[in-house]
């Protein structure tokens, strides 16, 4: 039993999303951004997504008569904190989350991390860390830390915005803790020579951050006049087709064996960064299992195998982010451990 004490504004803003207790959420993660300049052009990205992993390829041109050293960074999805916190994080690391891997032209690169907290708008990074607090929000470490921290302490926490008082009783009395509520924003960067007249090759790859919901938040008639299932067909661009074969695909379960929704977002609008269009983009989906369902938007999207679907493009200049989302059959015992973070 917990007895959660919440400001007014803060109780509203948790009442807002209480649509799904049993999910977890993803963390949209996307591609490399820099300084804009001119002289660089992408002019190709190929990239591939599925439940298990990213990879991009890019090719970089330099049109230019000179060489161009600029700033690269691949901004990680920011955590917020929260009493439940219920993100998808696959990787157990307090930095590197995504297990963020670069290479250029074939050789590893080795990135700076940069960390800010913040809470209320205002930076409180260097605070934290002068009590002895780790920055990673969801780590248990984390509120330990917070927990063992002088009771004058909690006060100040919670004024700054950074942490919310929680008590519960676990079964052997009311228990008092704090609970992180601060904002991680993390970004890998490198310095990045373009050489004139050349070509570069810059890939990456990590784990997506994949969302989940122990069944589908869509299944009911009643469902499809509530607010949010029209922000799910225009975020997903599911059709009559794809939620037909949800449907079907829901009757008849075992009682153990039921559709999961598992979701992905890349944030594919950072390759506006760059100057002009893509030449060449080239998108690959792996919906995980021949049996699983999968939509998202995209155009001229093919089927090319038993669980892969492509799409390609010239003078590609993306306007919206992908969101992918896929239904699959979970067994309970499956669900329970992979539903975690």
């Amino acid at each position: 039993m917990r007895r959660i004490l919440l400001p007014a504004a803060m109780l509203a803003l948790a009442m807002a999303d209480a649509r799904a207790n049993d999910s977890t959420a993803e963390l949209g993660a996307g591609g490399l951004v820099y300084v804009t300049t001119e002289a660089v052009q992408m002019t190709s990205e190929d990239l591939f997504i599925s439940l298990d992993a990213v990879r991009v390829r890019y090719t970089f041109q330099n049109v230019s008569d000179k060489d161009v050293t600029t700033l690269v960074a691949f901004p990680m999805p920011d955590i917020k904190g929260s009493l439940d916190f219920l993100g998808a994080i696959p990787v157990d690391d307090p930095v590197n989350f995504l297990g963020f891997k670069t290479l250029v032209d074939g050789k590893p690169v080795e990135a700076k991390v940069q960390q800010r907290a913040s809470a209320l708008g205002v930076d409180q990074t260097a605070y934290l860390q002068s009590l002895g607090i780790p920055l990673a929000p969801q780590l248990t470490a984390t509120r330990d830390a917070l927990d063992g921290l002088p009771k004058e302490k909690w006060d100040d926490l919670i004024d700054r915005g950074l942490a919310i008082p929680d008590q519960f009783d676990a079964g052997k009395g009311w228990e008092n803790h704090l609970a992180a509520n601060w904002q991680l924003s993390t970004a890998y960067y490198w310095e990045q020579t373009f050489p004139a007249k050349k070509t570069v090759v810059v890939e990456h790859s990590y784990k997506p951050s994949v969302g989940m919901t122990a069944g589908v938040t869509f299944g009911r008639p009643d469902d499809k006049t509530s607010p949010w299932f029209k922000h799910y067909v225009q975020k997903y661009c599911m059709d009559a087709t794809f939620l037909a074969a949800a449907a079907k695909a829901a009757k008849g379960r075992a009682e153990d064996d039921y559709l999961m929704e598992s979701r992905i977002d890349y944030i594919l609008t950072t390759a506006a960064n760059w100057a002009g269009a893509i030449d060449k983009f080239h998108l690959t989906v792996d919906k995980g299992a021949p049996a699983n369902l999968v939509s998202f938007c995209g155009e001229g999207v093919k089927k090319t195998g038993p669980t892969t679907f492509e799409m390609s493009a010239t003078n590609f200049y993306p306007e919206r982010d992908l969101s992918i989302l896929i239904l699959r059959g979970v067994k309970s015992s499956q669900s329970e451990n992979k539903s975690v973070p």
